[in-house]
C-alpha cells in the first residue's frame, strides 16, 4: 500500500488477548510470523492477577435438575461415601454445582458468587458451614473421597501425553479415615 515518500494511512485493528506468561514468547513469534507487513507493533503487559482463569475448583450445570436429597444420594453412590456432612437443605432443585477436591472451604464465597445450588468439597469446619447462609448447600464428602479419582485422571493424561512411557498407578488406597 502507498508510495515511497508519500504519507499513507491505513485502517488498523487493535487486538488484546490474555495469554499465560509461559506461552507469551510463542504467541509473539506466531504473531510476527503471521503479520502482513514488515513490523508488527505489540506490547506484552503482565497482569497482576496471574492465572485468573485457573483455580482450585469448578462450576458446572447438571444435565437435568434434581431434588436436593436425590443429589445427596448421587454423591454417596458415585463417591462411595457412607455419609455426607451438609448444611440444611434449601428446598430448591439442584442444577448448578460447584466442586473443589480436597480442603475447599476457602472457596465457599466463590461458590456462592457463582450461583451454585450445591458446593461439594471437604474439610469444612463447623463455623464455615454457616457461610452458606441458606443460599446453597455445602456438602463435605471427605478429603480422600473428594480426591480419589485424581489418580485415574492423572494416569490418563500422562498415558496420553507420554505414550512412549510405561505409566503405572498404584491400586493401594491410603485413606487414613474410617467410618463406623
Amino acid at each position: 500500500m502507498g508510495q515511497q515518500g508519500l504519507r499513507h494511512e491505513e485502517m488498523e485493528v487493535r487486538l488484546e488477548v490474555v495469554v499465560p506468561a509461559h506461552l507469551s514468547r510463542k504467541v509473539a513469534e506466531a504473531m510476527v510470523a503471521a503479520h502482513p507487513y514488515e513490523e508488527v507493533a505489540y506490547d506484552l503487559v503482565p497482569l497482576a492477577n496471574t492465572w485468573s482463569g485457573v483455580g482450585s475448583g469448578l462450576v458446572g450445570e447438571l444435565a437435568e435438575p434434581m431434588a436436593e436429597r436425590a443429589f445427596l444420594d448421587l454423591l454417596k453412590r458415585e463417591f462411595g461415601v457412607p455419609v455426607v456432612r451438609h448444611t440444611p437443605l434449601t428446598g430448591r432443585t439442584v442444577s448448578r454445582v460447584a466442586v473443589c477436591g480436597g480442603a475447599g472451604s476457602f472457596l465457599i464465597s466463590n461458590a456462592l458468587a457463582s450461583g451454585a445450588n450445591f458446593y461439594v468439597t471437604s474439610d469444612v469446619k463447623y463455623h464455615e458451614f454457616f457461610d452458606a447462609n441458606d443460599q446453597l448447600v455445602i456438602a463435605d464428602i471427605g478429603h480422600f473421597e473428594s480426591e480419589q479419582f485424581t489418580v485415574d485422571l492423572l494416569f490418563e493424561v500422562l498415558r496420553e501425553k507420554f505414550s512412549n512411557f510405561a505409566v503405572l498407578k498404584s491400586g493401594i488406597k491410603t485413606n487414613p479415615v474410617n467410618y463406623y
